[in-house]
């Protein structure tokens, strides 16, 4: 890796693929204390100048290992409801900015992946609202099933909402996974237009450092 260890991204897909950029959210708490609704996230090890492949594994498994056992006790007393996981796509379930755009598949960041499946086993069903344009919907798809996530539903924006602020996107999306009957317990990004607008449990800040990681 060279410079701050991020490959950017060149080309028309890097340009679609980038529109899911946002702020940060900086509040904490542990899995075990946090109430409905709070925020998730960790102190990160490094500076927005000096991220590196290794130190964000390390950050985003910090975040990980308190959504693990929130996702246990969660699923021990379902109450009868079908409950559901959401996560961003792009350097939260995927390894995007670490990896050239034309390596395909693009890897999956291990800690969301055993997330998303110990949830899966857990008889959580898991969604993907992403800001991925609609016309890579289906390479978007099979890379992750491809890299081994469990899919129940894959949201992306096309017509009318590509226009739309993403935050205002995804949390419409969520609105979407409830009023099919969903309670989803865990929403799981790297941005705070992942995060914010509520319809969803708890939420869980992976590092973003400053949204140098889109």
């Amino acid at each position: 890796m060279s410079g701050r260890g991020v490959r950017r991204r060149i080309g028309a897909v890097s340009a679609v693929v980038a529109l899911g950029i946002g702020g940060t959210v900086t509040a904490s708490a542990t899995a075990s204390a946090a109430p409905a609704q709070a925020t998730v996230s960790v102190a990160t090890t490094a500076q927005a100048a000096d991220v590196d492949y290794a130190t964000w594994q390390t950050d985003v498994k910090a975040v990980i290992d308190q959504a693990l056992p929130y996702v246990e006790q969660r699923t021990a007393h379902p109450d009868g409801h079908q409950l559901a996981i959401v996560f961003d796509i792009d350097n939260t379930t995927l390894e995007t900015d670490f990896h050239p755009w034309y390596e395909l598949p693009t890897p999956a960041l291990e800690p969301s992946l055993e997330l998303a499946k110990y949830a899966h086993s857990r008889g959580v069903d898991v969604f993907f609202v992403t800001a991925r344009p609609g016309i890579i919907e289906s390479l978007t798809e099979w890379n992750l099933k491809t890299v081994g996530y469990p899919l129940d539903g894959l949201y992306v924006r096309d017509l009318p909402d590509l226009f739309d602020e993403v935050s205002a996107y995804k949390t419409s999306k969520r609105a979407a996974i409830e009023a099919r009957g969903y309670t989803i317990i865990a929403n799981v990004g790297n941005n705070e237009s992942d995060l914010v607008g509520g319809h969803a449990e708890r939420t869980f800040k992976l590092p973003d450092y400053d949204g140098q990681l889109s």
